[in-house]
């Protein structure tokens, strides 16, 4: 390795994403799939760890919050030496940590925030405390630039039922923009009857579908962790935000669809972050 510097001309930015979120055991979800989805579309990741989960593809054993004090000198330590592009938010397990976040967020303002609304694990264990979604509504989510609910998610922030197809799906939308949030991605994929996997981007203005086929396997472990990676690890690299979401979509889509040749645990499997080998993907 050579000892000379590269000269300043030919040096270029990192893309550095910053993941906020719980740890897997499992390696199919939370922090391992943010770092893994980050890095596979191209971007640097790095990491603050809100809590400990023994977790396998079967389901979630326990769950160990981080405490507050070191969820602080995490964030402190990598906002003040990294220059930090775009945060994603995923699991956290209870109000003061939701506060905490909030609070550092507005401190040290990065450019782009997506949050994940993690509340129900792909097993259906409940991940969130549930008065912890009033603390959640009211200091994260406006702040974020997106929101990502799947169906379920969604539900329990509207305090809807959960919708059962595509019209009742639609009839979320409305509710979702009462909400203090600036964007949202509605998430259908949980509509498993529906011959496509239908997405609805709720801007201001408008709203935009994203759909793709609907990919029939039991290995969606850590989807919507990975897709709001995936997100904000295209909102650094400069893409506007209909554009990052329509990359993130197609990569998503990908990992589900080449999820099946990966043989990991008896359960819920995880996608497969690096179907592409170690090139970007775009």
């Amino acid at each position: 390795m050579s000892s000379q510097s590269i000269p300043s001309s030919e040096q270029t930015s990192t893309n550095i994403v910053l993941t906020i979120a719980g740890s897997d055991s499992g390696g199919g979800a939370g922090i391992q799939a943010d770092i893994k989805a980050i890095s596979a579309t191209g971007s640097y990741a790095c990491s603050v760890i809100t809590a400990i989960t023994a977790q396998n593809t079967l389901g979630v054993s326990a769950i160990f919050p981080i405490p507050l004090e070191h969820v602080e000198k995490q964030l402190d330590a990598v906002f003040t030496d990294l220059n930090i592009i775009a945060v994603k938010v995923g699991m956290l397990a209870d109000s003061d940590t939701i506060k905490l976040v909030a609070a550092k967020l507005k401190q040290y303002q990065p450019d782009f925030l997506v949050v994940d609304p993690v509340m129900v694990a792909t097993s259906g264990d409940l991940l969130l405390q549930a008065s912890a979604i009033s603390t959640l509504k009211s200091e994260l989510l406006p702040l974020a630039d997106l929101i990502t609910p799947n169906l379920p998610e969604a539900a329990a922030l509207t305090e809807s039922p959960l919708p059962t197809d595509d019209l009742t799906m639609r009839a979320m939308v409305d509710k979702l923009r009462q909400l203090e949030v600036k964007n949202v991605l509605l998430k259908g994929g949980h509509l498993e009857q529906a011959e496509n996997s239908t997405d609805f981007l709720i801007l201001t203005d408008r709203i935009e579908e994203l759909s793709a086929k609907r990919i029939h396997t039991q290995n969606t472990h850590g989807t919507g962790c990975t897709l709001s990676s995936a997100i904000a690890s295209y909102l650094a690299q400069g893409n506007d935000l209909s554009r990052a979401v329509q990359l993130g979509k197609s990569y998503i889509s990908k990992a589900i669809e080449h999820a099946d040749e990966l043989d990991i645990g008896a359960g819920h499997g995880p996608v497969n972050h690096f179907f592409h080998g170690h090139n970007n993907v775009r």
